[in-house]
């Protein structure tokens, strides 16, 4: 058997990205030849990547990348499974690649990025497959906005996990900064009333209707109190009409136009919204392990 010595452990983890102790153990299976053991491991993490790829990975990233003139902006979601991951420098530069191809090529859509070429000359997917079998983690590149500014791009990320791009016109770099920091502690889901869907407008004026109803509200009164109610649920989710997050005595239209400026759009995400996270409740885990091993013992043997 051909001795393993720790300078060939070290180079095929260069090579593949590898855990010390699978190389190790590849090494050994192709008696340390380099080649064939890197082949081996290929093989294997490939497997391993189609594993992982049915786990959910919510947790992540948000990168942005804008434009020396402010023009013209992305910003991309990228998951993981695990905060530890999302800490990782490789993953993080990955992250960064998706964001600037995005920008370069104006590619909102997750799927056309995969396939288009990143600043380190490979495809982000087979970058992406790379990094699976180095971190050992399913990741994905979720989604993509791309926008070209009718003004100028301000932009915020919080902790890598919130990124907000806002096209305002007018005003200055503060007052940008200003608006995308409040778009990401407000987290509006629209511009104005004409963004909301007229379903959950309704939805909230039915449940208020019903409300006032209950509590043997006049009848005449009952569709004032539905407005009041619609009234204060657009205040809540429309960036305009929100109260300012620095100054809650006057909305984003009233600071806007303090300003002389304008807001004509503004994206938000915010990672893993919307991903159900699976829950593992380790205490029903063990019982369960328990009572199944109690069932084993109890059961009579077969003849």
């Amino acid at each position: 058997m051909a001795e393993i010595s720790a300078g060939m452990v070290k180079e095929l983890r260069e090579r593949t990205g590898m855990g010390m102790m699978e190389c190790k153990k590849a090494l050994t299976e192709t008696s340390g030849d380099l080649k064939v053991a890197e082949d081996l491991l290929r093989v294997r993490s490939g497997a391993k990547a189609s594993k992982v790829a049915g786990r959910v990975a919510a947790e992540g990233v948000i990168s942005l990348q804008v434009s020396a003139d402010g023009r013209t902006a992305a910003m991309v979601e990228v998951n993981c499974e695990t905060d530890f991951v999302a800490k990782d420098q490789s993953f993080l530069a990955f992250a960064r690649n998706v964001a600037e191809t995005a920008a370069a090529q104006k590619l909102s859509d997750a799927d056309l990025l995969g396939q288009a070429v990143g600043a380190d000359g490979a495809t982000l997917e087979a970058t992406r497959a790379a990094l699976v079998m180095k971190l050992g983690e399913n990741m994905t590149v979720r989604r993509a906005f791309v926008i070209d500014a009718q003004g100028k791009i301000a932009s915020y990320v919080h902790g890598g996990k919130i990124g907000v791009l806002v096209d305002v016109e007018g005003g200055d770099d503060t007052l940008g900064k200003d608006l995308a920091m409040h778009i990401a502690a407000a987290k509006p889901v629209a511009l104005d009333r004409s963004g909301v869907p007229a379903e959950s407008l309704e939805r909230e004026r039915e449940i208020a209707r019903t409300r006032a109803i209950e509590s043997g509200k006049p009848e005449n009164l009952v569709d004032k109190i539905a407005d009041g109610t619609v009234a204060k649920y657009l205040a809540d989710v429309t960036l305009l009409d929100q109260p300012f997050v620095k100054d809650d005595k006057q909305t984003i239209k009233a600071l806007l136009a303090s300003k002389s400026a304008k807001v004509h759009a503004f994206r938000l995400f915010v990672v893993g919204e919307g991903i159900e996270k699976k829950s593992n409740d380790f205490a029903a885990e063990v019982a369960a392990q328990a009572a199944a091993a109690k069932g084993q013992a109890s059961a009579p043997l077969a003849s």
